[in-house]
């Protein structure tokens, strides 16, 4: 299995960036899918995750009504909107999958390698 991130930069603040995730070796449809962020020295924390349909989501609130999680089965890839960002957001963002429901961090099977983005103020 393979989950491979993109879409990560430098932006400035107030700026958007799309982050994109595609899988291979799975039955990608039948995994929820979750975007998680790690600051440095800080844990990894939840940013958003979507049902295996995508017709269910959940963003975390200090994200929420600015990043929009979306997937699409036919390219086996999930994706991160991220608008009005803020230099609180710089992080390694990280794209993982759940064969159960995805709401806690430890229900993750695969990780994929993480992807820098970096706002400056």
């Amino acid at each position: 299995v393979q989950l491979q991130a993109s879409g990560g930069g430098l932006v400035q603040a107030g700026g958007s960036l799309r982050l994109s995730c595609a899988a291979s070796g799975l039955t990608f449809g039948n995994y929820v899918m979750g975007w998680f962020r790690q600051a440095p020295g800080k844990e990894r924390a939840f940013v958003a995750r979507i049902s295996w349909s995508g017709g269910s989501t959940y963003t975390a609130d200090s994200v929420k009504g600015r990043f929009t999680i979306s997937r699409d089965n036919a390219k086996n890839t999930v994706y991160l909107q991220m608008t009005s960002l803020k230099p609180e957001d710089t992080a390694v963002y990280y794209c993982a999958a759940s064969g159960t429901t995805g709401r806690s961090i430890g229900g993750y099977d695969y990780w994929g390698q993480g992807t820098q983005v970096t706002v400056s103020s």
